[in-house]
């Protein structure tokens, strides 16, 4: 036998003491890097052990923070009830009583809230109530004997000093007679108490305009916010409010006001008779041109008709039918001419309003909107209140804001509609937002025009003379 075979056998044992040495090289290596890692796991734990530990005693720390300043938040609550004497007034009754109708009207007023934050707002536990009322005393005193509720305006000042006394966060405030005094006074109270953490809800009463429409459509983009705000109704709201209302909760207290409104004061009351009488008066439109269907009774004299022949009627209000709602408007003093005044009319016998409300610029109209100008005044000539107008009288017009006021007094509508007589209207009498021949505008079935007063023909073919 050969040595080969054995050398060929030794070869291979060696070539597997090699692999052996290899692998057990291979595994001593994996051993240290596993080593290595552990360590750095152990370590890493250790940390977050620690950081968890550290996060867990400083969420406790803030956790307490949180309940000490829930705490303070808590400790005093209260609502805020910010009323317009203008548009939510105390029941007759109250007024009538003098001292002691002022501290019952207060009295049922804070009863009344109470019981709405119990069935409502039933987390709002013990809350105090401040209670502020804006008006101007003198004119409501006014307004108040001039619908028969007292004989002395002045007697007013006696109901407001029994509410004032009666509570000490409750308040009657005069805030005379400028222009949206009330209003600007409620919103900026409104805004300071909005944010407030204790303040845990605002009643706003207010009447319908479009100062209060725009304020609280304001409010209501932020859904937060329209939760902690609830509306007083009074008299029921009208079609400014229409957009806004259903944003927010909605307040009644008939035992407490009036949801009839009151005339205005505009008129001569029986206990003043300072205003001149005029032998031309005209009655403002309703602010619902629905009462068109049942106008009031017209006294009828005969007029002159050019271009047709046909014999039209001038329409004037007796003033013994008018109903209180209606506020008499003085015309201005009749000057020396005797020029005959007319009014155009359609093939239909249809007034027609020659304004193109188009040509208008929007910047312009609703700048002049913002004004509050007295349409009496610039356009009629004269105001029966000058005295007492919250409205402004002093302003110098251009000719082209004359124009563009009298398009803003045409937005309203006549309550005589399409047969209207009177030569110095300045109300509507068709709708400014339709077109001939459609019976209908952008706004819809919400349009403050019936819908005869759209579509009309504007083509001018009769001219009544006055």
């Amino acid at each position: 036998m050969t040595s080969s075979p054995y050398l060929e056998r030794y070869r291979q044992l060696g070539t597997l003491d090699q692999q052996k040495n290899q692998l057990i090289e291979d595994l001593l290596q994996r051993v240290t890097d596993l080593e290595a890692s552990f360590a750095q796991e152990k370590l890493d734990h250790e940390r977050e052990t620690r950081f968890n530990r550290d996060i867990q005693l400083h969420e406790m720390e803030l956790m307490q923070q949180i309940s000490q300043i829930k705490t303070i938040m808590d400790r005093e609550p209260f609502v805020v009830v910010l009323l317009d004497g203008e548009g939510i007034i105390f029941k007759d009754e109250f007024l009538q009583a003098g001292e002691e109708g002022g501290r019952n009207a207060a009295d049922q007023l804070y009863a009344a809230i109470h019981s709405y934050l119990k069935s409502n707002l039933p987390s709002v536990t013990t809350p105090k109530i401040m209670m502020k009322i804006y008006l101007n005393a003198k004119g409501f005193g006014e307004q108040c004997a001039r619908n028969g509720i007292l004989t002395d305006p002045g007697a007013i000042h006696d109901f407001i000093r029994g509410f004032n006394e009666t509570m000490s966060c409750s308040e009657i405030v005069d805030v005379g007679s400028g222009k949206n005094s009330a209003h600007n006074k409620i919103q900026e109270t409104f805004q300071v108490f909005l944010y407030n953490c204790h303040c845990h809800q605002i009643f706003v009463g207010c009447p319908s305009n479009t100062e209060y429409a725009l304020f609280l459509e304001d409010v209501s983009k932020d859904n937060d916010l329209t939760g902690r705000v609830s509306l007083v109704e009074g008299v029921a709201f009208e079609k400014e409010l229409d957009v806004v209302k259903n944003s927010y909760r909605i307040a009644n207290f008939p035992d407490v006001f009036r949801s009839a409104k009151m005339a205005p004061a505009w008129a001569t009351a029986p206990w003043k008779s300072t205003l001149p009488t005029r032998s031309v008066l005209t009655p403002s439109p309703s602010r619902q041109f629905s009462n068109l269907s049942n106008p009031p009774a017209l006294s009828r004299t005969s007029t002159n008709t050019s271009a047709s022949g046909v014999a039209l009627s001038v329409s004037t209000p007796n003033p013994i039918d008018n109903p209180p709602e209606f506020q008499q408007v003085v015309r201005p003093k009749p000057t020396g001419s005797t020029a005959p005044k007319t009014v155009e009319r359609n093939k239909y016998g249809q007034r027609v309003d020659r304004l193109d409300f188009k040509s208008i610029p929007r910047d312009d109209l609703n700048r002049l909107k913002k004004l509050k100008l007295c349409n009496y005044h610039f356009l009629l000539g004269e105001c029966p209140n000058e005295e007492f107008c919250y409205h402004d009288h002093d302003r110098k017009l251009t000719k082209q804001e004359l124009h563009i006021l009298t398009a803003i007094a045409r937005m309203t509508p006549c309550r005589f509609g399409l047969e209207c007589d009177d030569p110095e209207c300045i109300y509507g009498h068709r709708c400014p937002q339709s077109e001939p021949g459609k019976k209908t505008c952008f706004r819809g079935d919400s349009c403050r025009f019936e819908p005869v007063a759209h579509g009309i023909d504007t083509n001018i073919v009769k001219v009544t003379k006055i």
